[in-house]
């Protein structure tokens, strides 16, 4: 039998995928499935991105511009500057979601075996397109009991060697839902500057941020130039995860000029796609609102409930639409499979991504599990109950 690359059979599995057989099968036995694994907006697309796509013309799909046709971008543009972000089109590239765009920035900063700092647990399909581009992630470990703040920067800053390329976070965070300060992202650049390092920075849930907090972009300052990368997408922004449109943002022209080679490579985003995403920028102020306030709404009855629930703790988040519960159990993937192989209450049952996954050890984060706030109120509220008599049948059995 012909064998298969040592590089895919290393990948990863995803956590918040890998219990899906599970799930399916609980379907078919017609129990309800709450899914709290999985950052899949329920609130509306804007109505313009939809009906752009709707009401084409087309009669034929044609390719586009490798790097996203100009109108996007100039667009693209027009929405960074009410964040106080000054760009040009030449500084965006359009990706294939945010994902291509982490894969393609790998790509292009590393050769085999180069180095990436990553602050832990962060999204788990860093780990994927780090090994997928042959990357060596270098994980310095937030603490639940910090509200996963940026560790120390001397710690990060130990973890340099000569193989180091970039330090990379996500903000708001996906999966710890931490929103990191002005400050922080100061001394991840200083700290960039100094050792010649990317400040790669995934910013895809940048409209959600609560408590009346401002989320600060790395684009902000102008003095990381060289150094600074953002990473962006429309799924979570406009509830169009389906379409797989992101980007790349940097003012470094000789990053962009390679990232663009890659880009060449898949062609060009897909049309129909990109048509909703422009048109989705055009969204008013007023659905943006609403969206904030709506997932405001859902973090507080989530976390609220969750805080009834005998032994869990649960982290207080301040962006994204994420939270890292902490459960009275030593294996929460177990867990997690029992309430879709073994648990239902009233015909449903709930989804979780184990939380061990978004760490690169394994023994880290054992207990923990990742829950994603983006369902409507009751059901979260259905799904809280759920959980908690779970939790009282497992601990049980």
């Amino acid at each position: 039998m012909p064998t298969l690359s040592q590089r895919g059979l290393a990948l990863p599995a995803s956590p918040i995928r890998k219990l899906a057989a599970f799930a399916e099968q609980a379907k078919q036995k017609g129990i309800q499935v709450l899914h709290l694994n999985i950052g899949q907006p329920d609130i509306k697309a804007p109505e313009a991105a939809l009906r752009a796509v709707q009401q084409s013309s087309l009669d034929l799909l044609p390719y586009g511009p490798s790097q996203g046709t100009t109108a996007y971008r100039t667009k693209l543009c027009r929405y960074y500057k009410t964040h106080n972000i000054e760009l040009e089109p030449d500084q965006i590239l359009v990706t294939t979601g945010a994902s291509e765009a982490i894969y393609f920035t790998f790509s292009v900063l590393c050769d085999a075996e180069d180095e990436v700092i990553i602050p832990e647990p962060s999204y788990a399909n860093y780990n994927g397109f780090a090994a997928a581009a042959h990357v060596k992630v270098v994980p310095v470990v937030a603490r639940f009991e910090d509200q996963f703040k940026l560790p120390d920067i001397a710690a990060i800053a130990a973890k340099i060697t000569p193989k180091t390329k970039a330090i990379l976070i996500c903000n708001p965070s996906n999966p710890t839902g931490y929103l990191y300060s002005s400050d922080e992202i100061a001394a991840l650049g200083e700290l960039a500057l100094k050792h010649d390092l990317y400040l790669i920075v995934d910013e895809v849930y940048r409209e959600f941020v609560y408590d009346g907090a401002t989320h600060y972009s790395v684009l902000q300052n102008k003095a990381w130039r060289e150094n600074a990368i953002m990473i962006d997408s429309v799924s979570k922004r406009y509830s169009l995860c389906g379409a797989r449109v992101g980007c790349i943002v940097s003012r470094n022209k000789a990053f962009m000029d390679v990232v663009l080679k890659f880009a060449h490579l898949r062609l060009s985003p897909a049309t129909y796609a990109l048509m909703a995403s422009e048109a989705a920028l055009e969204a008013p102020e007023e659905y943006y609102r609403q969206v904030v306030e709506e997932y405001t709404h859902r973090r507080e009855v989530l976390v609220r409930a969750l805080e009834q629930i005998d032994g869990l703790k649960v982290s207080k988040p301040k962006g994204a639409f994420y939270c890292i519960a902490s459960l009275p159990v030593p294996d929460a993937e177990a867990f997690a499979k029992f309430l879709l192989t073994d648990f239902s209450d009233q015909g449903a049952t709930v989804m979780l991504a184990p939380a061990a996954g978004f760490y690169s050890d394994p023994s880290l984060g054992k207990n923990q599990v990742r829950i994603a706030f983006v369902l409507e109120a009751a059901k979260l509220q259905q799904a809280a109950a759920i959980l908690k008599k779970g939790l009282e049948a497992y601990l049980k059995s």
